[in-house]
């Protein structure tokens, strides 16, 4: 059977969103973050015609800005503004710009090149309370958006629950929007996830309880099977992030309960985040 061009609507609502509880950009829960590692322009341009909708955050990862012929770059973040898309250069390169005591020229670049917003962490260097919160109001004061990131780079430095706490409250106190909890785009041997990529749930739960608005935390989870577990966890309108570039419109059916994983905790959803 075929439909005649009369026949074709759109798909019922709860077809949609069996979930019932997806809003639409701009949105503070259920953000998905991207993470881009150097597609190419057709690439990238695809990727937004298809899935803009379900994209809030794309980060370029670690240093790739810096290596990045400055005319696509500059195409790039005028692209995803045309969607309503944040873009942020990854933490990592920051973290460069201030060991090389190049916070001025990276901030300029951050404007010369369009970026709407920027991540502060010390996931390789080791910031003080006092230059966190100076780059977290350095960066408001330029105009972007702000997020920061708890953990470290390294397998042998585990997340510990007092400082996330402290971390996440001093952070937001100075103008973060949310702050990511470290997973790496490997998500193995850091942060929740132990040397086989497995999620701590348990972990998880202690966090959320542990600090005053869970809905402004986001996890990097890169890979289905711990995407599945932080949404079952937390609930379908967690944050995650570094979710591939080809794996974003199969995310969002994920985050939605239209597969099988992700079935089941929509009873639970309302209750949660």
């Amino acid at each position: 059977m075929s439909f005649t061009d009369n026949q074709v609507g759109c798909w019922p609502s709860r077809l949609i969103d069996p979930s019932g509880i997806r809003t639409a950009k701009p949105r503070t829960t259920g953000m998905t973050m991207v993470m881009d590692k150097g597609m190419g322009m057709s690439e990238f341009t695809d990727m937004l015609e298809l899935a803009h909708e379900h994209i809030d955050v794309i980060k370029l990862g670690f240093g790739t800005s810096a290596v990045t012929p400055l005319s696509l770059l500059s195409t790039k973040l005028e692209a995803a503004a045309r969607h309503d898309v944040i873009v942020i250069p990854g933490g990592t390169f920051l973290e460069i710009a201030v060991a090389q005591g190049m916070v001025d020229a990276f901030f300029h670049m951050m404007r010369v090149t369009g970026f709407t917003g920027v991540e502060v962490s010390d996931g390789t260097i080791t910031l003080t309370r006092k230059e966190r919160n100076a780059l977290i109001r350095r960066a408001s004061e330029e105009g972007l958006l702000v997020c920061t990131e708890y953990g470290k780079k390294d397998n042998s430095t585990p997340f510990v629950l007092s400082d996330i706490v402290e971390t996440f409250t001093e952070d937001l106190a100075h103008g973060a929007e949310w702050m990511t909890l470290e997973g790496r785009e490997s998500g193995v041997g850091v942060g929740v996830y132990d040397c086989s990529g497995s999620c701590d749930t348990s972990l998880v739960n202690r966090i959320v309880s542990a600090v005053h608005t869970p809905s402004r935390l986001m996890w990097e989870a890169p890979h289905k099977e711990q995407q599945v577990e932080i949404l079952r966890t937390v609930g379908l309108q967690a944050n995650i992030g570094n979710v591939s570039p080809h794996d974003v419109i199969a995310f969002e059916a994920l985050r939605r309960g239209l597969r099988s994983d992700t079935m089941s905790a929509m009873v639970q959803s309302q209750y949660m985040i």
